[in-house]
């Protein structure tokens, strides 16, 4: 189930590079969540409101390949998809685009399984799921 993804930009900004100038390979997984925080509200829905009903997306997986370097005041865009989704599973993939070429810096995957308060596996609501698939 791969989706049509959404884009977001961010300006690389100072405190997010290295002594050389290059974006700390930290930053990457950072923009990832941003980048996955839009998707979600793009499609209805803000993350602290499923939070508010008892629900907690726990990354289980986390990976970013790099394939180039961004570097400070680069504007470059995190392109978000939804790649996978079932009641207790969401797999979201991301590339990272230095925006005026659309050369591709890195690319990467997150999985989030579903917890209840008490980090025990949760079914997501149907509502939930509908708007992602939507």
């Amino acid at each position: 189930m791969v989706k049509e993804g959404i884009d977001f930009e961010i300006r690389v900004r100072y405190a997010e590079t290295d002594q050389m100038g290059v974006a700390y390979y930290a930053n990457y997984l950072v923009w990832f969540e941003v980048g996955r925080a839009e998707f979600c509200r793009e499609k209805g829905f803000i993350y602290a409101d499923l939070e508010k009903l008892g629900y907690r997306l726990a990354v289980t997986d986390a990976k970013c390949h790099y394939r180039n370097s961004a570097r400070y005041d680069d504007l470059v865009i995190v392109r978000t998809r939804l790649k996978e989704l079932n009641k207790r599973m969401i797999s979201f993939g991301y590339q990272i685009l230095r925006k005026d070429q659309e050369e591709l810096i890195a690319e990467g995957e997150t999985r989030h399984i579903c917890l209840d308060s008490t980090n025990k596996p949760k079914s997501l609501p149907e509502a939930f799921l509908a708007q992602l698939a939507g």
